[in-house]
């Protein structure tokens, strides 16, 4: 099957039945079977969400008139055309060929003209949509205007910069686990292997990998020498300010980053617990820590289901990793621009709240919560902090000392694009 045949199932998959494009892409059997055509079809998935706005934009203003939603999959497959044009280094003759050879595969021979006529006509007008032109932000940048509106609001001086941040590639992170080896003794294992790295600021056990590579090459992945870890996300254990015999919660834990992190960098804990409510994400948090030669007491269930899990158990830490808008990963995953709305903002934002006051009840007097989303949204983050601690006189703010972010006065924001990391949260509130 063709690439590109390949690529606008996935898509398709993506918008009809609301899958997230890392599950559309790990449930397609043909994705899997692709063998070196992988890293093309990725290419074109990512691409096309990256710059989906602009594209469909663009395809609209070609079109005489709108495809009808039952023939949607002509829809992407113009659309995956046009990336390729507009942003791949692809002759221009072989996108509009394939393209339209692509029409018969997928049974829409009858759209053969139409697709032939639109990748041209757009080779012949494409001045017109040169972004120095056409002066919307939302065309420009490729993000929907709710999202636009949003950072203007929240961050009147960095929107521009972190819509920008979001349209890049993103930087691929390791943390070394200290229970095998020092990370200068892991540089020199990467040198072998032909991978180039250095050290992160700010997390001990970071490294940038200077050209990502698939986690299979890295030299001593299987054995659980290293993770594959945002180094924006490698700052919770240290703000949980671990001790020996301590119990910790790790809520939403999967896929297990943040609780191996736990265990390699206090392996005196006296337990460590960790909730995932989702059967399939709680079963690769098993997986990671057998990787990682690391144990826990992993526990299926909604966190706000008490009954279901709890038995009456104090904690002297909490790490709340919450869900989320995941605002702050675009880069990362830019199908979030296409697939959330305002709306599941405000409902998200409502499930954080109740998290944390369901959570707070289960922390021990003088014990740590550590708040965290991958959200930029103030409403998601330094409004629901305030918020909590206006409604708990027993939540004092602890003050988070550390070189990273901008503070808010109820936590640490890192905006998508500082220091080269994804935008994410962090809040600290002691149990008094």
């Amino acid at each position: 099957m063709s690439s590109r045949i390949i690529a606008t199932q996935i898509i398709s998959q993506v918008f009809e039945n609301k899958l997230t494009l890392t599950h559309a892409l790990q449930n397609n059997e043909s994705f899997k079977q692709s063998g070196n055509d992988k890293a093309l079809i990725q290419e074109i998935c990512y691409g096309t969400f990256r710059w989906y706005v602009q594209l469909e934009y663009i395809l609209n203003h070609l079109l005489e008139k709108r495809i009808k939603k039952k023939d949607s999959q002509l829809k992407y497959l113009m659309i995956i055309g046009l990336y390729q044009l507009r942003f791949m280094r692809i002759p221009a003759h072989a996108v509009v060929s394939e393209t339209v050879n692509t029409c018969k595969k997928i049974k829409m021979e009858w759209a053969k003209n139409l697709v032939n006529a639109i990748l041209r006509r757009y080779l012949r007008d494409t001045k017109i949509f040169d972004p120095n032109v056409n002066n919307g932000y939302s065309f420009n940048t490729s993000h929907p205007k709710w999202i636009i509106k949003q950072l203007r609001l929240d961050w009147p001086e960095e929107w521009e910069s972190i819509l920008e941040a979001n349209n890049q590639h993103p930087p691929m992170y390791l943390r070394v686990n200290q229970l095998h080896q020092s990370r200068q003794e892991y540089l020199i294992k990467m040198e072998k292997a032909g991978i180039l790295g250095k050290i992160t600021p700010y997390s001990k056990q970071g490294i940038l990998v200077e050209k990502p590579v698939d986690v299979g090459l890295l030299p001593g992945f299987s054995e659980g020498d290293v993770s594959v870890q945002e180094l924006a996300a490698q700052f919770s254990v240290k703000l949980l300010d671990l001790k020996p015999r301590q119990t910790v919660l790790d809520a939403c834990a999967a896929p297990g980053g943040k609780s191996s992190h736990i265990l390699e960098s206090q392996p005196n804990l006296e337990s460590l617990t960790v909730i995932e409510k989702d059967f399939g994400r709680a079963k690769r948090l098993s997986e990671t820590f057998m990787r990682l030669g690391l144990n826990a007491t992993i526990k299926v269930s909604d966190i706000n289901d008490l009954e279901n899990w709890w038995r009456n158990e104090l904690y002297d830490r909490i790490l709340l990793d919450a869900p989320c808008s995941a605002t702050g990963v675009i880069r990362r995953h830019p199908d979030i621009k296409t697939l959330r709305t305002y709306a599941e903002v405000k409902v998200i934002s409502a499930l954080q709240m109740q998290l944390i006051e369901t959570l707070w009840k289960t922390l021990k007097l003088n014990g740590l919560l550590v708040y965290v989303t991958c959200s930029i949204f103030k409403q998601e983050n330094s409004e629901l902090i305030k918020q909590f601690i206006g409604k708990n006189e027993n939540c004092v703010l602890k003050n988070i000392d550390a070189e990273w972010g901008e503070n808010t006065g109820y936590g640490k924001q890192i905006l998508t694009g500082q220091s080269n990391m994804d935008g994410f949260f962090y809040s600290c509130l002691k149990k008094i």
